[in-house]
């Protein structure tokens, strides 16, 4: 790259990510993916920085919790760096009221500040990211790393007004609301539940407040902002559409690199692990397993969990399921319960690599909670979909699952819980030879041979 007068011109972009496995991931693949712009030159180089305590988690050491994020060197993988931020207070936890939230913005800022490039990224919704990009008066790009409906929707929700629409019928799941730029009325079930959040609760507020300046903010920001989109033109033609009548939106889906390639993760992986469960895979047929996995920061307590290992069970199939044990409420860890309960039929770990499970032959489908990470993992290996969402954008991204027909949903109960029975029931309407099966894999599968053409 060259300046007017044809002297090179190096540019450094700095991709700040919050420290959720669900945005570290596309945020690396993003950031190897700026950086091999630039060819042998170098002209282009990329900087990945996560929050000091992620860093920690990302590359321990001995000593790390003693050192100050200023200290602590910079890692390189060979194509990009990583950085840690400090938020001033650096162990992790969240702001305790306003004025802890502003003053940890403020250190985020400065922090940010103090790493030297040309433009500033982030991942959804980061207000350091903009104090710093006016502050240095350098441009700001927002990755947003959920779909464009969601995007559609919270652009019209915080900026045109929609919010107060929705706020009128929260307690009515079934109303309907029509959103400019969506192919179909959204029911207020189907919206993110950050937006229909009847209690309140201290986390919806400030989740809306963090929404609704950022929003506010990059609607008059001029000249227009980009936001770089996970999705594919193909999934998505009318809402991002009606997104680039308001921002310079641009399509990078599918952001989710190679089943190949080193994945960062956040909770206790091992060589050893990835050995055991892929050679299980490898012991069984294609198409013929069960994965079964809710993400990163899902709960569930023993009661849902015994009904999911109990629908397995029921139907009969060969299940690899994921489950964190920090996740379960109340089940005992040290009794291996949740092991004795899967018999010789399924195979229980604590966390693996979702992208080379779902590239596996023997991967028939893929029961989820549907955040949009995972959707797309899926749609790229050609697995359907058994939605489970729960929360965030998850009940909005099974709408669209259903609608491109990847896959079904599994209702809960009028409690809240995913009964066995009907986990059971969906695994055979996915994974048998009806009508409806057919159909499903051939979409998934159609879709999967239509990204490696275009890979």
């Amino acid at each position: 790259m060259a300046d007017d007068d044809g002297r090179s011109r190096r540019h450094h972009f700095l991709l700040v990510a919050y420290g959720f496995q669900s945005h570290i991931n596309p945020g690396r693949v993003l950031a190897h993916r700026l950086a091999r712009l630039g060819g042998a030159d170098g002209s282009i180089s990329a900087t990945l920085s996560v929050p000091a305590a992620t860093y920690r988690c990302m590359f321990p050491s001995p000593d790390a919790d003693a050192a100050a994020p200023e200290t602590e060197a910079t890692t390189d993988d060979g194509v990009i760096s990583y950085v840690p931020y400090s938020d001033g207070v650096d162990d992790g936890s969240v702001p305790r009221d306003a004025a802890d939230w502003a003053a940890r913005r403020r250190a985020t800022s400065a922090s940010l500040s103090a790493v030297p490039v040309t433009c500033i990224m982030c991942t959804v919704v980061f207000l350091p990211a903009l104090d710093v990009a006016r502050e240095l008066d350098i441009p700001v790009t927002i990755y947003w790393i959920q779909t464009a409906a969601l995007l559609a929707i919270n652009y019209h929700y915080f900026v045109h007004g929609y919010g107060e629409l929705i706020a009128a019928h929260p307690a009515d799941p079934a109303h309907e609301v029509r959103l400019p730029g969506l192919s179909r009325p959204l029911q207020i079930g189907n919206l993110p539940s950050y937006q229909t959040d009847m209690l309140g609760s201290e986390g919806t507020k400030a989740f809306i407040e963090v929404f609704q300046e950022f929003f506010q903010h990059i609607g008059q920001w001029q000249p227009k902002v980009k936001v770089l989109v996970n999705t594919l033109d193909e999934l998505e033609r009318s809402a991002l559409a009606e997104m680039k009548r308001h921002l310079e939106v641009f399509t990078v889906g599918p952001m989710v690199g190679s089943s190949t390639e080193t994945r960062i993760h956040l909770f206790k992986h091992d060589d050893r692990d990835k050995k055991r469960y892929m050679e299980w895979l490898q012991g069984h047929p294609d198409k013929s397993v069960v994965y079964v996995s809710f993400g990163s920061l899902s709960k569930y307590t023993k009661h849902q969990m015994d009904e999911i290992v109990g629908g397995l069970r029921q139907c009969g199939r060969p299940y690899l399921l994921v489950v964190r044990r920090d996740g379960l409420a109340d089940y005992d860890d040290e009794s291996g319960d949740l092991e004795k309960n899967t018999q010789s039929k399924g195979m229980v770990v604590d966390w693996g690599n979702q992208l080379e499970v779902l590239s596996h032959p023997a991967v028939g489908c893929f029961v989820s909670h549907c955040g949009w990470n995972s959707t797309m993992e899926a749609m790229v290996s050609g697995v359907p979909i058994i939605g489970a969402p729960n929360m965030f954008d998850q009940p909005t991204n099974m709408l669209f699952i259903e609608e491109w027909e990847l896959g079904i949903k599994a209702e809960s109960n009028s409690g809240g819980v995913l009964m066995g029975t009907e986990l059971a029931r969906c695994i055979e309407l996915v994974m048998g030879e009806g009508a409806k099966a057919m159909a499903i894999r051939e979409k998934a599968k159609a879709l999967r041979l239509r990204r490696q053409q275009q890979v």
